[in-house]
């Protein structure tokens, strides 16, 4: 057996009921808290957690790892549900193009973009492929992030799409955080389909889907619905067919232009939409509609086949990606609309070589105080126990809860919560856990 006491910490945040879903609304900004706690965990599991004067006995041995954590907080680790992680190059030279005055479609209109990841993937081996997106996910473990979604989308082929998938089901087979992964080939056009797009639509359809869910490569499937991307009848079609092989939507929609994706992910039952920069009335309607559907947390939506349920317990999760908007100088998503329509909100990265080439969710954290004007406690709420539901993995991970993994952060000493997002340049990180085990050790284990 292995033991991990944490004791005096100068707060444990996210302290969640057992039992506590997503929060939305005016709820988002209340944040479970226990003063001057302990928690021990064991087998990596949350066992027990408290406040100093109801500290039992613990009997010491060499399995029993001690952290003072006097001045720290402890949090819940990030949980990051939007990455394009496992990718062949960066593409700093559109970077530069940006700087010039190109905008994201101008570049992906002179064959750059998606496209340009796209023809670096396919010449580079999957050994090679799998060490550089490790190193990537190590530096994102080490900023704290204790689970992750790895999308396919740079292969734009059927073996391509594959390789990226195997890579990233030998990452979460590697290392220790949670990996989901999900088949996003209708990422872009490619050029071999460009005169015939019905027929790479009926590849992801009728080929990548059911090898995909046959080989167990993939959670989930996810379409970039998007004016000259992809078309809401396409992304009709490939949630259907995810669908009819128990791959639940998590979706692109609404990142430059409105054109009813939302209105699709909501009839699809998809786990999220995410981006949604551009949001008209209609679309906060229809996902306001969408979680009137299901305010009781028994309630599960059930699929038209009236199969057992397969998507969320809620409407699909909101999932706002600043540091995107950001380095693209895009509009940022209206969180504060969002929250005040009595919605969830969920946070990540977007990890990718050409629009958020970070996976650090402490920038997430500060970009969504500081750009969306979320308040800290939302803003943590929606990077944890909103972004482990946006993954389905909100019963495992997500809060301080007995009974969910011990994965968590251990800050540096600080003042406040307030102060994390507040210092934006500073690394207030001393020590992560994952699964109890240390991942980064910090002075608290000295």
């Amino acid at each position: 057996m292995s033991r991990l006491l944490i004791t005096h910490a100068k707060a444990l945040l996210g302290t969640h009921a057992q039992g506590t879903g997503p929060v939305r609304g005016a709820a988002m900004a209340d944040l479970p808290r226990i003063e001057n706690g302990w928690l021990l965990a064991e087998n990596g599991i949350i066992t027990a957690m408290g406040s100093m004067d109801t500290l039992p006995g613990v009997e010491h041995g060499p399995d029993l790892t001690v952290i003072d954590a006097r001045g720290r907080l402890v949090l819940p680790g990030w949980c990051d549900p939007h990455t394009h992680t496992v990718f062949a190059a960066p593409r700093e030279e559109e970077f530069v193009d940006k700087i010039k005055g190109l905008s994201y479609q101008d570049i992906a209109a002179r064959g750059g973009g998606i496209l340009n990841s796209a023809r670096k993937l396919r010449d580079l081996s999957e050994d090679d492929l799998y060490d550089q997106a490790r190193t990537r996910l190590e530096e994102m473990m080490r900023q704290g992030t204790v689970a992750v979604e790895i999308k396919s989308g740079y292969g734009l082929s059927a073996e391509s799409e594959l390789k990226m998938l195997r890579v990233a089901r030998r990452l979460k087979g590697t290392l220790p955080l949670q990996v989901r992964t999900t088949l996003l080939a209708a990422h872009a056009l490619p050029p071999e389909f460009a005169n015939d797009r019905a027929a790479y639509i009926r590849l992801i359809t009728d080929t990548l889907i059911p090898q995909v869910a046959a080989e167990g490569l993939a959670d989930f499937v996810d379409v970039f619905c998007e004016t000259n991307y992809f078309t809401v009848a396409e992304m009709d079609a490939v949630l259907e067919a995810g669908a009819r092989h128990r791959l639940p939507g998590k979706v692109h929609v609404n990142q430059f232009t409105s054109i009813g994706g939302i209105q699709a992910a909501v009839k699809h039952k998809a786990i999220s939409v995410d981006h949604l920069e551009v949001m008209e009335a209609a679309d906060i309607d229809a996902l306001v509609a969408a979680f009137g559907m299901a305010q009781d947390r028994t309630t599960q939506w059930v699929d038209a086949t009236g199969a057992p349920p397969n998507g969320p317990a809620f409407g699909p999760m909101p999932t706002l990606l600043p540091s995107c908007s950001f380095f693209l100088r895009i509009p940022y998503a209206p969180a504060r609309a969002l929250i005040d329509r009595g919605l969830p909100v969920a946070l990540a990265t977007d990890h990718n070589p050409g629009s958020t080439p970070s996976g650090n969710m402490n920038l997430v954290f500060s970009l969504a105080c500081i750009q969306l004007r979320m308040l800290p406690e939302e803003a943590v709420n929606a990077m944890t126990l909103n972004s482990a539901a946006a993954m389905q993995l909100e019963t495992e991970l997500g809060s301080l809860t007995v009974g969910k993994r011990a994965s968590l952060i251990i800050t540096r000493p600080v003042p406040s919560l307030a102060y994390l997002p507040y210092a934006f340049g500073s690394d207030h990180i001393d020590t992560v856990l994952i699964d109890g085990t240390v991942v980064r050790a910090g002075a608290a284990l000295a």
